[in-house]
């Protein structure tokens, strides 16, 4: 009888561990299905394209409370206050203590880095696997420019070209009507040529044909790389890219050794000065307009092409890329094709952002146009949404690797020295290269 009632003892023990074990499953269970998915977004103040932004934080909180209504199980969190200017080293820190956001924005000196180090998840599976993102309605150039040795690390939000803002007050007064968008190097230089001169009789050079369009701009318009795709080789010697120098070159000697300054287009005395999109649609817009360029009649149209390039410069991309390390991958891959790939949250880019979003369907859109209105009631926007789709299309994706902001340093440095110097460009173009190449490979 005593064994008898042991084990009964012992049935009751297990059957109250197995039933109390029951329960807590069940409590996890129900916890899990109940509690919503945190998600953590990183994203900094201000605007990623150094231009006044009062709106930042409103495109990201559209984007969220729209995407929570349509993901109930789902919430987003993110930081304010972080600026741009302390951003990577906030992720960084936050990277290094494994606790970085499950979405984050990606500043473009960053992303070789990130993609590297493994911080990024790849995205390319997720992306072949998901019917419903279509990566063809992107740019494609604005698709490149989150890619990492082949592979997707990140997706852009939004874009930003470089165009040539002009003088058109300038022009008019020189009797020069504003190129067409089409126009080239030989255009662009005899404008330049006519317009240089002495104004006021003083015997000193007052207006002037360009300022700001640099060694890069001419490279870029002329259809060249600099460097190969890896980072390993530098490509300063080919003829491309020694024609677009010489063409830098070609174009200071028009001034007479008188420097061009900003404050001179900002004054009216510049027929051309390259400019973001970003400027643009921030200093064509109320107040802004009020402030900068008020004393003439302005616009913005391609870069001029060289002979082996196009109209087109750098693009520039806002990246959002998904940590390798996030507890809920299929949530953060939802939220991240929600700000890259939903139609409402592309147009938000054009109500919030002095951008241009990445899908070409939206940015060609009527709708497109009412918002770009909404802030600029008194002058309209010029610009070929259509061309601004096609200089987008033929811009240059510049290849970032670990070493390419102090590469293009060094060659920045000596490059303004050959133009100054009046060098001889070939020779010292080829003994740059050499020695951009030995750096590249120590």
């Amino acid at each position: 009888m005593k064994c008898k009632s042991e084990r009964v003892k012992k049935y009751i023990v297990y059957s109250s561990v197995l039933s109390l074990a029951a329960v807590l499953l069940f409590i996890y269970i129900y916890h899990r299905i109940t509690q919503p998915v945190v998600l953590e977004f990183g994203v900094f103040a201000g605007s990623n394209w150094d231009v006044p932004n009062g709106k930042s934080y409103e495109i990201t909180d559209e984007a969220i409370a729209n995407f929570e209504a349509l993901h109930p199980g789902v919430k987003i969190k993110y930081r304010c206050g972080t600026l741009k200017s302390d951003y990577s080293e906030w992720l960084a820190q936050k990277i290094i203590q494994g606790k970085e956001p499950d979405v984050f924005c990606i500043l473009a000196e960053d992303f070789n880095t990130l993609s590297a180090l493994g911080i990024l998840e790849n995205l390319d599976t997720l992306i072949k696997s998901d019917s419903e993102f279509d990566i063809s309605k992107m740019y494609v150039n604005a698709i490149k420019s989150g890619q990492f040795q082949g592979s997707q690390y990140a997706l852009p939000r939004e874009v930003v070209p470089v165009l040539m803002n002009v003088n058109e007050t300038l022009l008019r007064k020189e009797g020069i009507p504003v190129p067409k968008a089409d126009w080239t190097w030989d255009d662009f230089y005899n404008i330049c040529r006519k317009v240089t001169r002495d104004v006021n009789g003083d015997g000193i050079l007052d207006q002037f044909g360009v300022v700001g369009f640099n060694w890069q701009d001419a490279v870029y318009t002329n259809g060249q790389q600099l460097f190969d795709a890896n980072g390993t080789k530098a490509m300063f010697d080919k003829p491309g890219v020694l024609e677009a120098i010489r063409f830098v070159s070609k174009l200071n000697q028009l001034n007479a050794n008188r420097r061009v300054t900003m404050d001179d287009f900002d004054d009216g005395h510049v027929a051309f000065r390259p400019f973001p999109f970003s400027s643009y649609l921030t200093y064509k817009t109320y107040p802004y307009r009020l402030i900068h360029y008020a004393q003439f009649n302005w616009e913005c149209i391609p870069l001029p092409r060289g002979p082996h390039g196009k109209n087109a410069s750098a693009l520039h991309s806002l990246l959002i890329g998904i940590s390798s390390r996030s507890k809920h991958p299929k949530e953060a891959w939802e939220f991240l094709k929600f700000l890259t790939f939903n139609r409402g949250c592309q147009l938000s880019v054009f109500k919030y952002s002095p951008a241009v979003p990445v899908l070409r369907e939206v940015t060609e859109s009527k709708a497109a146009d009412q918002e770009l209105a909404g802030d600029n009631p008194y002058e309209a926007l010029s610009v070929d949404k259509k061309v601004l789709s096609q200089v987008i299309e033929e811009s240059t994706v510049t290849p970032r690797f670990h070493k390419y902001e102090e590469a293009m340093n060094m060659a920045d440095k000596e490059i303004f020295r050959f133009i100054n110097e009046d060098m001889d460009i070939e020779d010292a173009m080829s003994k740059l290269n050499n020695d951009l190449t030995k750096f590249l490979q120590q």
